[in-house]
């Protein structure tokens, strides 16, 4: 073996101990042997676990423990004299490797389950019914553009009427994957010849009276980390990019039965981080030189630049909040367990959820409503009704804001503008104060549950496939998270249970909590705590092209570019109803929804 193999096979082996043993193992495994010479220290290591190994871990973890303590861990005597034993290190490397000898594919879900509701607090049932703002609905235009922008509910009532078919419908958004898809980076795979076989079942099935739902016929994109049986669903991920699904998700599922047709599996971020997939980056449709935003940047750029009716995303910590915002769509993130994960690529499982994204805000409304139900599958899965009443008036609503948000240079002018169309609508507005409450401190399951779902690309090393390798990548978080501590992880759980309940005060105080996007605790708050968002377009602002995540694929220059910009609704657990009234309402106040972006 020549020096550079055995330094990299040494390096191996501090990342093995590092695995193998926790943070004392890495760390003796890291001590050269007093032979070592300056030019090669990673030679001689001596993967003991000693004393001086504890010692050092314990900087890692905020603790110090005396001599004896030490040696009583190691199971060595205390007292001079005294026999030692076979210490827990020992024993827990063992039980390790038993462990990670048993096969946990990605479906394997804890046995501890994460619940939103808290006890004591009553959750009033809902029925299962929807009923649309009523307004009059244009005749179907001449220009297909104008056709493929409209909104689900305007496609459905010319379906209705008999004015187009969904192979017609069907065909546009192919020609236009066809025309923009290339350019965007939005989708994994084009299922032309399931979209085309599914459009004209529903063709038939409404010639004969039979029509499914709200969504019957109409073509939507789904994020490819949802299975669909014999398609490819490659999580945006190198090491799963010819990965085949033996059987639809549970959300695939739901929408086949409810008829609408899929046109193909929208691009996600590897393994649902950032915009950059194993073929390319996703791009923002009103601005190709940067992305869409991620994880869920395929469904966010194809909704928005007219490729399906509507798109599916999940979201764990802003993948539909922020595509949402970047693309100018309405991304309707539900209440944790109200929509099941069955089939959908875990990445944490007390924070995955899945929700519609739309061009308007009704529209996420009759996806939902589609989406809703328990499921046994799912072991976090809630049975709870969705109602929503686009004819209830909002007179009887009262909206909470906090004015800090609203206060400093960082604050984009369509917040503010958002905010004085909001004073004009008919709702009570009432200025309320979010607690200082320890979000940063309750971070712990994202990255120890992600780095559990993903414990094999570590150990095996295949990490290295991904195409992200910078600090803020999962390869690197994955890494970081094996220096948690299961005591601390157990104290982030229990500290997150407190948050949820004054989480739950503050939002007890009004129907409606509206502030910006990002810049608050908000969004990861209510990740963590369950609550559901609707992220809407608020405005416009001319820009140059941004980065995400230092990605170098962006294409950045000093070119101003008017780019959509979001504002944030969110209520308490099972509310969604009251956002989409008061997002539909803001909408319509705001009047910039129609705009579309100008692609070349």
């Amino acid at each position: 073996m020549n020096k550079k193999e055995s330094l990299l096979l040494n390096r191996r082996r501090v990342l093995v101990a590092a695995l193998m043993g926790g943070g004392g193992a890495a760390l003796s495994a890291c001590v050269p042997a007093e032979d070592s010479s300056e030019d090669d220290i990673w030679a001689g290591f001596d993967e003991r676990i000693t004393e001086r190994s504890l010692a050092e871990a314990e900087k890692l973890f905020g603790l110090q423990f005396s001599e004896a303590e030490r040696r009583l861990i190691l199971g060595g005597p205390v007292e001079e004299g005294e026999e030692g034993e076979e210490g827990f290190f020992a024993r827990q490397i063992e039980n390790l490797n038993s462990m990670r000898s048993q096969e946990m594919p990605n479906s394997f879900a804890p046995a501890m389950t994460f619940d939103p509701r808290l006890p004591g607090v009553s959750y009033p049932d809902q029925a299962n019914s929807i009923t649309l703002y009523p307004e009059e609905i244009a005749a179907l235009p001449d220009d297909a553009s104008d056709i493929a922008f409209a909104s689900v509910k305007q496609q459905a009532r010319w379906m209705t009427t008999g004015q187009i078919t969904s192979r017609e419908l069907t065909d546009i958004y192919l020609e236009r994957i066809d025309k923009y898809g290339e350019l965007l980076e939005c989708f994994v795979t084009v299922t032309a010849d399931v979209a085309r076989a599914q459009a004209d079942r529903a063709d038939r099935e409404r010639a004969t009276g039979q029509v499914r739902g709200p969504l019957h016929g109409i073509p939507y994109g789904v994020k490819d980390l949802l299975d669909t049986k014999d398609i490819l669903t490659t999580w945006g991920a190198e090491p799963y990019k010819d990965r085949v699904a033996s059987k639809d998700g549970a959300v695939v599922r739901l929408l086949q039965e409810a008829g609408a047709v899929m046109l193909g599996k929208t691009t996600l971020g590897a393994l649902a981080w950032g915009d950059v997939w194993f073929g390319g980056e996703t791009r923002n449709p009103w601005n190709p030189k940067e992305g869409a935003s991620g994880s869920s940047a395929g469904s966010g750029s194809a909704t928005a630049a007219g490729l399906c009716s509507f798109g599916i995303g999940t979201e764990t910590l802003g993948s539909i909040v922020s595509p949402a915002d970047r693309n100018g769509l309405s991304g309707l993130r539900p209440t944790y367990g109200r929509v099941s994960r069955a089939g959908a690529m875990a990445l944490c499982w007390s924070l995955d959820k899945i929700g519609p994204m739309c061009r308007y805000t009704e529209d996420t409304a009759l996806v939902l409503s589609v989406l809703n139900g328990f499921d046994v599958m799912d072991a976090s899965s809630i049975e709870m009704g969705f109602s929503y009443d686009g004819r209830q008036a909002i007179s009887d609503l009262t909206v909470g804001y906090d004015p800090s948000w609203f206060e400093g240079e960082d604050v984009r002018s369509t917040d503010k503008t958002a905010l004085e169309a909001l004073s004009r609508l008919n709702v009570t507005l009432k200025e309320i104060t979010l607690p200082d409450l320890p979000v940063d401190e309750i971070m712990a399951p994202l990255a120890a549950e992600s780095a559990a779902a993903f414990e094999e690309l570590t150990l095996s090393g295949r990490d290295d496939l991904l195409r992200r390798q910078i600090k803020n990548a999962w390869p690197n978080s994955f890494r970081e998270a094996r220096f948690y501590s299961a005591v601390d992880y157990v104290q982030a759980d229990r500290l997150r249970r407190d948050v949820m309940r004054k989480t739950h005060e503050f939002f007890s105080q009004v129907d409606v909590v509206f502030g910006p996007s990002f810049g608050t605790p908000m969004l990861s708050l209510t990740n963590f705590t369950g609550q559901p968002c609707l992220a809407m377009r608020a405005g416009f602002e001319e820009i140059t092209p941004r980065e995400l995540f230092n990605h170098p694929e962006n294409d950045t220059d000093e070119t101003l570019h008017r780019i959509p910009r979001s504002v944030s609704l969110w209520s308490n657990l099972f509310e969604e109803g009251k956002l989409i009234r008061v997002g539909r309402a803001l909408e319509a106040e705001l009047g910039v929804v129609n705009e579309r972006p100008s692609l070349a």
